[in-house]
């Protein structure tokens, strides 16, 4: 079992920058692939990132390619995802996730481990 713990989020005007933080313990925090996903009020969770074990592979959704980034530090054991060119639709709760199955952070299976989150708030 790894445990994450998410930190970076807060309030930021149409067109800014956030960068997101998770850090892991627990495991061998190179044994796992890494994702972003979050959730809108009254909607449903959704993927954002994957990023693979050794951070050659990252897929990303539609809505968020070309101004997101997710990148990795297997020395400090942290996910980032760098979110620039932020939108109002862009608000919602940032959950980080592990898990050994590349297809479980990149939202196609169930499972993983997940942080408690943290709330990213984009002002038009």
């Amino acid at each position: 079992q790894v445990q994450l713990v998410e930190s970076g989020g807060g309030l930021v005007q149409t067109g800014g920058s956030l960068r997101l933080s998770c850090v892991a313990s627990g495991r061998t925090f190179s044994e796992y692939a890494l994702g972003w996903h979050r959730q809108a009020p009254g909607k449903v969770r959704e993927f954002v990132a994957g990023i693979s074990m050794r951070g050659e592979t990252t897929l990303y959704a539609d809505s968020v390619k070309g101004r997101f980034t997710i990148s990795r530090d297997n020395v400090k054991n942290t996910v980032y995802l760098q979110m620039n060119s932020l939108k109002p639709e862009d608000t919602a709760v940032y959950y980080c996730v592990a898990s050994a199955r590349f297809e479980v952070v990149a939202g196609q299976a169930r499972g993983g481990s997940w942080g408690q989150g943290t709330q990213v708030t984009v002002s038009s």
